[in-house]
């Protein structure tokens, strides 16, 4: 079963992996002109007030059209239900990228409504089965003509090139998640237009649904497809802009006004979600034949006051929330640093997929980036979730709005000139040769960069160390690593510690009196 929290499904992880069923295999539909409804005026101001009125009352949820057939729509049938890209939306005529249509199915089962914008007119894009591949024995030929099943939407590449034979690079199904394609041509984790407690207790965690998606298209190919979306869920309604351009990788303006129906205690806003196994901490020998399986390995947080952090991502023995409390936060995101095939050893290239990063725009107040952690057993499952908490509550009929920037790239916009940890190791406490001690584990970190490409010769950088509780060994060393490659550092140290509570750790590199290190940050499970 997949958690939850997840909801990205097999068909979202074989298109992450590359192998999502778009190309090839079975054959795609033919062309058929789109169906458009009536014009009608639309603005982004006429959207908030949209989405404030149906907060005002009380919440329906979005059509299912016929669910006992759509349930019979599962991972491969939907992967036959092709969508014939001579009918995409802007490919002809004006538009840089053409736009392609989703079918609900087993995963996707509710409708969302679908509209071309142009000079401020707004048309419904009417759901014509003849635009996917449905053969006669498909479940999806049990829908009634009148059926509306559109699920979500792709973006394409320029329809200057191949487009036809290529991968979207942003996509919009399930809920409120999306993703995009960052630099090394790899999907991987994902966004979503909000998060309400994640991890926070016994009952399910809500999932809001984008509804409906109105779509300007990108004059040319450096400029943005502009999507406005509306969020509705039991507890909150939401209009939202998307400014997406094609970059190197993918980069969207995003801007959020969200309303509230019930008390929100816990609210996520600029949520990321993805997956982590396990990695270098963790020895793979008893658990998987990879070295490493994750789509992200840590969590980068820029601070309002300056400070640069990185905490590596756990696989915990259970459901974890940590909170970094800040104030009108520079950045954060869920990072894939280990960029070494070797490390993974497997065909879906965990080694490309992207980071995400979320610059916030204006000043978002008091609150925390917050982290969850839940325990998984395999890859299918997304067990990770990074999110700006505020810290007050959203009272009922209360509104906030939120601005920012979401980069879909191989690393961070805006990376520390600071050295930065590479790796993060844990084995026996002790010296070699010597009696291991009961209770005590040794760490050892990997920096890299920064000011310790150029130390002069001699000096050797000086670690500073935290823990919430338990005793440091007094056998600490730090040295460079021996593989020939300038500022590559590596420092150890031994950790005993009683009981099986959680210990959480700091540590960062000094020389003389200067910070050389971004902070490293960890969370330690005695016994796990």
């Amino acid at each position: 079963m997949i958690h939850p929290l997840s909801r990205r499904n097999l068909l979202a992880i074989a298109a992450a992996a590359g192998l999502a069923p778009a190309l090839g295999g079975q054959a795609a539909a033919a062309a058929v002109p789109l169906r458009f409804g009536r014009p009608e005026p639309f603005t982004y101001e006429g959207l908030k007030v949209m989405a404030r009125e149906r907060a005002a009352r009380p919440y329906v949820e979005p059509p299912r059209p016929s669910p006992d057939v759509v349930r019979q729509i599962d991972y491969d049938a939907h992967g036959k239900l092709r969508y014939a890209k001579d009918s995409a939306l802007f490919a002809e005529g004006a538009g840089a990228f053409p736009v392609t249509f989703q079918h609900v199915g087993l995963y996707f089962p509710k409708t969302v409504r679908m509209h071309a914008l142009a000079n401020g007119q707004a048309r419904e894009v009417l759901y014509d089965q003849r635009l996917f591949a449905v053969q006669p024995d498909h479940p999806a030929a049990g829908l009634p003509a009148d059926a509306s099943a559109f699920a979500g939407l792709w973006i394409q590449e320029p329809k200057s090139g191949p487009w036809k034979e290529q991968e979207p690079w942003a996509t919009w199904l399930g809920a409120s998640y999306f993703r995009a394609v960052g630099e090394l041509g790899q999907v991987g984790l994902s966004a979503r237009g909000i998060a309400l407690a994640p991890g926070q207790g016994p009952g399910p965690e809500e999932f809001p649904d984008f509804v409906a998606f109105w779509i300007e298209p990108a004059e040319t190919e450096t400029d943005p497809v502009t999507l406005y979306a509306l969020l509705d869920g039991p507890s909150v309604t939401g209009a939202y802009r998307f400014q997406c351009r094609r970059t190197s990788g993918v980069v969207m303006d995003i801007e959020a006004a969200m309303t509230f129906r019930s008390r929100v205690t816990h609210l996520g806003v600029a949520p990321l979600t993805s997956m982590y196994w396990y990695s270098e901490t963790t020895s793979s020998r008893t658990i998987d034949w990879r070295p490493e399986v994750h789509d992200s390995d840590g969590l980068a947080v820029w601070t309002g006051a300056g400070e640069r952090i990185w905490r590596p991502l756990n696989n915990p023995p259970r459901t974890m929330t940590s909170s970094f409390v800040d104030r009108a936060p520079r950045g954060f995101g869920l990072l894939q640093r280990d960029r070494e095939f070797l490390h993974y050893l497997d065909g879906v290239k965990y080694e490309k997929r992207p980071s995400a990063w979320v610059e916030p725009q204006g000043d978002w107040g008091t609150g925390a980036v917050q982290l969850v952690e839940l325990r998984t057993d395999d890859e299918i499952h997304d067990n990770i979730v990074a999110m700006w908490v505020p810290d007050t509550p959203s009272e009922p009929g209360s509104s906030r709005e939120y601005r920012y920037r979401l980069h879909w790239l191989a690393d961070e916009p805006y990376p520390t000139p600071l050295a930065r940890v590479v790796a993060t190791r844990l084995g026996r406490g002790g010296q070699p040769g010597q009696p291991r001690p009961d209770g005590v584990r040794k760490f050892l970190i990997e920096f890299k960069g920064g000011p310790l490409s150029s130390l002069p010769k001699g000096v050797i950088p000086e670690p500073v160390l935290w823990t919430s509780r338990g005793e440091f060994g007094a056998y600490r060393y730090t040295e460079a690593v021996p593989n020939d490659v300038p500022g590559h550092w590596r420092t150890q140290f031994d950790l005993k510690v009683e009981g099986s509570e959680p210990v959480e750790m700091r540590c960062y590199l000094r020389v003389g009196d200067h910070v050389a290190s971004e902070t490293w940050l960890y969370q330690y499970h005695p016994g796990a």
